[in-house]
C-alpha cells in the first residue's frame, strides 16, 4: 500500500491522505475547490466544479493515473439545482470516457463546498 501526497492538490484537512495505491488501484478522498495552497475558492459552482477536477486530476497523476483510467466517481453536491452544470464540467474533464458514478445530494460538505468528487482508478 502507498499513500499519496502531491503540493499540486490541496493538503488533506483532516487524518487522512490524499489518495491510497492498493493491488493497481488508487482511491482518492474527496476533493473540493481547495486551491493547492489552501484557499477555498469563492462560491460558484462552475469555478468550485473546475477546481476539485483540477485537483483530482493532479492527486491521479502523483499516483500513477489519469483521468482516462478512472472506473468509478462519487460526486456530492450541496443541491440538486447545480446537477446539470456539474454535469457538463465533468462531461468536458472526462471527454468520451464515462466512468460509472454515482451523485448525492448532501446537507452540508467540508468548508461549505458545493461540490466534492472522489474516484477509483487503474494505475497505469
Amino acid at each position: 500500500m502507498k499513500f499519496v501526497q502531491t503540493n499540486k492538490a490541496p493538503s488533506a484537512i483532516g487524518p487522512y491522505s490524499q489518495a491510497v495505491v492498493a493491488n493497481g488501484m488508487v482511491f482518492t478522498s474527496g476533493q473540493i475547490a481547495l486551491t493547492p495552497a489552501g484557499i477555498m475558492l469563492e462560491n460558484d459552482v462552475v469555478i468550485q466544479t473546475k477546481q476539485v477536477l483540477v485537483n483530482l486530476k493532479a492527486v491521479l497523476e502523483e499516483a500513477g493515473s489519469s483521468m482516462s483510467e478512472v472506473i468509478k466517481t462519487t460526486i456530492f453536491i450541496a443541491s440538486m439545482d447545480d446537477f446539470v452544470t456539474i454535469n457538463e464540467i465533468y462531461e468536458e474533464a472526462f471527454g468520451s470516457h464515462k466512468p460509472a458514478r454515482s451523485t448525492v445530494a448532501v446537507k452540508t460538505l467540508p468548508k461549505n463546498a458545493l461540490v466534492e468528487i472522489d474516484a477509483v482508478a487503474l494505475v497505469k
